[in-house]
């Protein structure tokens, strides 16, 4: 009865009662209003028509717009004024144009070195890649920096610590989600360490990833103990329920020179020790060098869009000094304040560069157009195309989608495997053992439209190695599905269906 008492009066069920009621109230004036005047019936159905030919002059992903399309003409009193209310952004206008400018203040922060440019310029499919992060995402390519890949999550819990240990200046955090436990305990507990210690330590979470984990007033406690914190798009009791744009980055930079991002957050299922979806399988990257300035770059953006401190960030650039020759990084942050789908876009040209194989790791598999069609073509032209993805799931609606997109890819010859374990929720790609792609970006729409990601590409790095003596471990305990293992009872069939149909809503 307690648990059940503290989840009926939590914060999430609160604010969730709250909209509903708002939405309630809507319906019901919509319906008098629709029932009062044959005028306001035919004014709202003339908005959904109007809003129709709107989403399609947008340069919005099809698959998208016919998802938004299909309700509002099927229920054309409600539909327009739905959409109105949950389709745009939820983010302020005053912080995606704080982003924006921010974004474009800092780029004369991040001059590209001409000689790691001639350095990797023998390679075609390389420098295509990294002009491509350069001239979008406005983040460099370095050399000089080492690279070690971590996983599970507990080796990235080992390796977090005693990195945190060593923090001499400052210590950023920015994490989707964070939960009180063995984790999170043991980092605060070095955090609260370095803030007597005289350590700038900063912490940017995320409020709905957080709201369901963090006791309620979370960030005036952690303010108590010394830390600075931000809380990103706070979760409020509005009609915009769906709160799309999210703070999905997991970014640790200590002192400018150590940096950790990847798909681990500060919670005990990461590390195994709370088990909810079977064994957890996820996987992060540490640098160590120059390459973690634009993860630097990355935080102190957001952290100054949400706080409206102004930064002198070369305050926080990384010591000058040689570090073991280990390849090349190029760091880069995806945000939905631009028309760019910069995460999705640098997996497709990971993928077509390859020239004989690309592995995957996504824990979901809800895909546009444009990514199944690059799977597809290039499994066809003879590349060998892998992807594993959880066996159990963590939403049983959105694994129905990933399942849904199998046939055709199997069909076109990619190999598709479900980690048998457990829940797999790394967000890795690697091409043909050079190229690789480490961090928060999923294979979904969320990813690709809608949250703040951040990522890293690598070049000839040595953690590309153990990703790949780490995929064939995975592969070795999961299971190939057959063309066979598509077929699903025809009841399942509508439901499958529907639910592909607002994919690009989840």
């Amino acid at each position: 009865m307690k648990k059940i008492l503290k989840f009926l009066t939590s914060r999430l069920v609160v604010v969730s009662v709250l909209i509903l009621l708002q939405l309630a109230v809507l319906i019901f004036l919509l319906t008098l209003l629709q029932n009062y005047s044959f005028y306001c019936y035919i004014a709202m159905v003339a908005l959904s028509w109007i809003l129709v030919f709107y989403i399609l002059s947008k340069r919005d992903n099809p698959m998208y717009k016919l998802a938004w399309i299909i309700p509002i003409l099927a229920v054309p009193v409600f539909g327009g004024i739905l959409y109105l209310i949950f389709s745009n952004h939820n983010i302020s206008h005053k912080l995606r144009m704080d982003v924006r400018d921010l974004i474009d203040r800092s780029q004369p922060l991040s001059a590209q070195n001409p000689a790691v440019l001639e350095e990797i310029a023998a390679d075609p499919a390389a420098e295509r890649q990294s002009h491509y992060i350069r001239n979008t995402a406005h983040y460099p390519i370095f050399g000089n920096t080492a690279t070690t890949y971590l996983s599970p999550g507990e080796e990235k819990l080992k390796a977090l610590c005693r990195e945190l240990e060593k923090a001499k200046k400052f210590i950023f955090l920015e994490y989707f989600i964070i939960e009180p436990g063995i984790m999170w305990d043991s980092v605060l507990k070095i955090l609260t360490e370095k803030v007597k210690e005289g350590v700038d330590v900063r912490l940017i979470y995320d409020d709905m990833g957080c709201i369901q984990t963090l006791p309620p007033r979370s960030d005036q406690t952690l303010r108590e103990m010394g830390i600075q914190v931000a809380v990103f798009n706070p979760f409020r009791p509005a009609l915009d329920i769906l709160m799309n744009d999210r703070d999905h980055r997991k970014i640790c930079v200590i002192d400018g020179n150590v940096g950790f991002t990847g798909g681990i957050n500060l919670a005990d299922e990461y590390i195994n020790v709370k088990k909810i979806h079977g064994h957890w399988k996820d996987a992060s990257i540490l640098l160590q060098g120059e390459g973690v300035w634009n993860l630097t770059v990355m935080f102190l953006q957001v952290w100054e869009a949400l706080t409206g401190q102004k930064e002198a960030y070369e305050r926080y650039a990384p010591p000058r000094q040689f570090y073991s020759r280990d390849g090349f990084v190029q760091p880069f942050a995806d945000n939905p304040v631009d028309d760019e789908l910069t995460g999705e876009n640098i997996y497709r040209n990971l993928i077509q560069s390859a020239t004989e194989n690309v592995h995957i790791q996504t824990p979901y598999l809800i895909l546009d157009h444009e990514m199944t069609t690059t799977l597809c073509l290039a499994a066809k032209s003879g590349i060998q195309i892998q992807i594993v993805t959880p066996h159990i799931p963590d939403k049983w609606y959105v694994h129905e989608v990933t399942r849904a997109n199998y046939r055709q890819l199997i069909e076109a010859g990619v190999e598709i495997y479900e980690y048998t374990p457990g829940f797999l929720h790394s967000k890795i790609a690697v091409a043909d053992g050079k190229y690789a792609v480490i961090g928060t970006v999923n294979f979904d729409f969320r990813s690709f439209y809608l949250h703040f990601e951040c990522g890293t590409w690598l070049y000839q790095c040595s953690a590309i190695q153990s990703m790949e003596q780490d995929f064939e471990q995975i592969l070795a305990v999961s299971t190939k599905i057959r063309l066979e293992d598509c077929k699903i009872p025809w009841y399942r069939v509508p439901v499958r269906g529907f639910l592909r149909l607002f994919s690009p809503l989840m």
